[in-house]
């Protein structure tokens, strides 16, 4: 129900099929493309203890209940927020996975100069129920559905009586792409999300996460639930994440009251970077750290492909080996948890880093056999999708082709496809990884076509010096000398541009049997035509 009013309901779930009785007291918003309405608080009156404490109804969901208990821990006198609820759950075949955002006035602290602001809180990513509706239920002791919410501070205009609803369905469209792909959050990672996240004329449109200041993880009934904050930031400063870490940028913000402060709040109306507010935090901090540490981002989701030049397309003998063009085999199960492997052990800085083993278990409780969608893994950065998709699981990659039948494949010659913003972050994969002894992985976010670059130090590739390019189904390895990264870079100056460039545009090492080709979009879009 797309487009419909939002309602004045109680904060607190009404058990289905049931609706408040309470008379709306704030004008009704509306959300635009949202199923989302929004709860109203209880009625003004003086706020007591013995209101915070009071019992939760005997229909209250254990998993609500606990995280409900933190948010009473912090806001005694707010026992009933302002709520938006998804009106028709994701459960029930709604496109809105989170079931509540609850929305606080935080008065923070002026001894620490952190201003008032509206503090919000998912209820959905982790397991509200326990009874299999929408988390497997997989004991106390582990992670409670994905193992988190979300949370956002934004700074309090003066004279502001409501909370702004946007965030929630800010926070809804991050809660999309974890279903849709399986993947979690952790601190540190960043989202580019390419629009003012209020859809203003703001300059802060980009997020990271990062740990809640305040909020404490909670254990409930399903396991333990962990809050992460949306932290936004302007262009500039997750192109500093990108190139050296987030959790840096992060502590860079957390110096500069206006542009975050120790609670990283974010200020929409923020005009200035914290390197335009301090410019030595560039060159002092940044990059120090980029020459020192390199860059964290392991991987991204992208628009890519690649093809093997070294056989013609109609060449079709060998059953076993890769599909090439725009029709490449799924990825089997075993292969997509090795990329989501490789790209969570991105952020381990070790003089040693290893790539996991074709055959690699699942770990870390993953069940399932969809491959990474339109984001990231652990610690990379984002693509989000602003609307909801289809269901990403697909049949089963064995019916197609079995794992075992798929055998690992040399290449002679790779022709390498990116779009413009997908090749952008080439020098900083050879110049932030690969000099570092590192890796960086591309997953295409039209298909199953991942492509990793590796140094000579990177153990349990299957590219070796010998071999420097090879398959394993749509899966391509790449490994480059230390003395080619550095004549790649040179050629590829040009990308480090902040200007538009004509595309199609071609770079090639004939020598190396190489050839990169930066695309529009509409290519990888369409690529039938």
């Amino acid at each position: 129900m797309r487009g419909r009013a939002a309602v004045l309901r109680s904060a607190l779930p009404v058990p289905r099929g049931v609706r408040s009785s309470r008379a709306p007291s704030l004008p009704a918003p509306r959300f635009a493309g949202s199923s989302m309405e929004t709860a109203a608080p209880a009625p003004p009156g003086p706020a007591t203890a013995a209101a915070a404490a009071a019992p939760f109804p005997p229909l209250f969901p254990p998993g609500l209940h606990g995280i409900y208990g933190e948010c009473r821990r912090l806001y005694p006198e707010q026992p009933n927020p302002l709520q938006v609820t998804a009106i028709i759950k994701y459960w029930l075949g709604g496109p809105d996975p989170l079931d509540y955002v609850s929305m606080y006035r935080n008065l923070g602290s002026p001894s620490q100069n952190v201003p008032e602001h509206w503090h919000y809180v998912s209820f959905g990513l982790s397991d509200l129920y326990g009874d299999n509706r929408v988390h497997e239920f997989t004991g106390s002791d582990g992670p409670s559905g994905f193992g988190f919410e979300l949370t956002f501070r934004l700074k309090r205009e003066t004279g502001e009586s409501a909370p702004p609803t946007w965030p929630a369905e800010l926070m809804q469209g991050l809660a999309r792409y974890v279903f849709q792909s399986e993947n979690t959050f952790c601190s540190g990672d960043h989202v580019s999300w390419h629009s003012p996240l209020d859809n203003s004329e703001s300059r802060i449109q980009h997020m990271l996460l990062t740990e809640d200041p305040q909020m404490q993880p909670v254990q409930t009934p399903f396991g333990v639930v962990t809050f992460l904050q949306i932290v936004g930031v302007c262009t500039e400063e997750l192109h500093a994440a990108q190139q050296w870490n987030g959790q840096g940028i992060l502590e860079l913000l957390r110096t500069v009251p206006v542009a975050g402060g120790p609670w990283l709040i974010t200020d929409m109306r923020r005009g200035e970077t914290i390197f335009e507010i301090d410019p030595h935090l560039q060159q002092d901090r940044v990059d120090k750290g980029i020459e020192t540490d390199g860059s964290n981002l392991s991987g991204v989701s992208a628009k890519c492909a690649w093809d093997d030049l070294s056989r013609p397309p109609e060449d079709d003998e060998d059953s076993r080996s890769i599909c090439i063009g725009t029709h490449p085999r799924r990825l089997s199960g075993k292969d997509t948890e090795q990329i989501r492997e490789t790209l969570r052990r991105g952020l381990e800085i070790n003089s040693k880093p290893v790539l996991p083993p074709i055959n690699h278990q699942r770990q870390n409780g993953l069940n399932n056999d969809r491959a990474p969608s339109v984001v990231k893994q652990r610690r990379l950065t984002f693509t989000v999708p602003r609307s909801r998709k289809d269901s990403l699981e697909s049949e089963s990659s064995a019916t197609i082709i079995p794992h075992e039948l798929i055998r690992t494949r040399q290449l002679e010659s790779v022709h390498l496809k990116f779009n413009q913003e997908s090749g952008a972050l080439i020098p900083l994969c050879l110049r932030g990884r690969l000099l570092h002894g590192r890796h960086f992985t591309y997953k295409s976010i039209t298909g199953d076509t991942a492509i990793t670059f590796v140094s000579t130090g990177v153990e349990g590739a299957f590219a070796t010096e010998e071999h420097p390019y090879a398959a394993h189904g749509p899966w391509l390895q790449i490994l480059l000398t230390e003395e080619f990264v550095e004549r790649m870079l040179e050629d590829l100056e040009d990308l480090n541009s902040s200007e538009e460039f004509k595309l199609p545009k071609e770079y090639s090492w004939p020598e190396k049997k190489l050839k990169v080709s930066i695309l529009p979009d509409a290519v990888f879009d369409n690529p039938l035509h």
